[in-house]
């Protein structure tokens, strides 16, 4: 009897410890009970979005906030996701989105996938993610790198113009000391001469 009642305080011991860690574990900004990881209508952004889970997550609501897409890496760490509840957000479909639809498509789970629609560009608004072609997203993935090369360029240009101006006011400011030097030189030169001159004349005076 005794026996039982020590491997039940034992057991009640460690399950004590189990649920502080699971409880430590979970996103301060969600509730977690049981597996089920709730951050859904939090206002959370993918900026803002915790950057892990609990191990042991089964169902992780995500729903009805702000995020236009999930960074790379972050389901993976999560074995036991059976239900992700994504729906009511913003899905912007762009190379951003391209982890998201790679993880659903590897779940190949019906109701998940029905969840998530692009909100942005216009001509995919309504569209499955999943079911966008890899080459449409690829696209918007050159249209960016193409305006981050624009970007680029431009901000080198004015770079190189500020640089430019930098110099060209470098050299009129040396420029212009060297002509204020050389007058200031041929002055006291000239103011030189002149009261040598006047020194001549008062000894020539003198010995007169």
């Amino acid at each position: 009897m005794r026996c039982a009642v020590l491997v039940l305080k034992v057991f009640l011991s460690l399950l004590g410890i189990e649920m502080i860690v699971a409880q430590a574990a979970c996103p301060q900004v969600c509730s977690c009970s049981a597996g089920v990881i709730d951050c859904s209508n939090r206002g959370l952004t993918t900026a803002t979005l915790p950057s892990s889970f609990p191990p042991h997550t089964a169902e992780l609501r995500l729903n009805d906030n702000h995020l236009t897409a999930l960074p790379n890496g972050l389901l993976d760490s999560l074995p036991g996701l059976r239900l992700p509840v994504l729906h009511g957000n913003p899905w912007s479909c762009d190379c951003g989105i391209l982890y998201l639809r790679g993880w659903l498509l590897k779940q190949g789970n019906d109701a998940s996938m029905l969840n998530v629609t692009c909100s942005s560009p216009a001509h995919l608004r309504g569209r499955l993610v999943v079911y966008l072609a890899e080459q449409e997203l690829l696209e918007s993935c050159r249209y960016w790198l193409c305006n981050l090369a624009l970007a680029s360029q431009i901000s080198l240009f004015i770079f190189i113009t500020v640089q430019v101006l930098l110099l060209a006011s470098v050299i009129h400011f040396l420029r212009r000391f060297e002509r204020l030097t050389r007058t200031a030189a041929e002055t006291f030169t000239a103011e030189d001469d002149v009261t040598q001159s006047n020194e001549y004349v008062m000894l020539k005076d003198r010995s007169m």
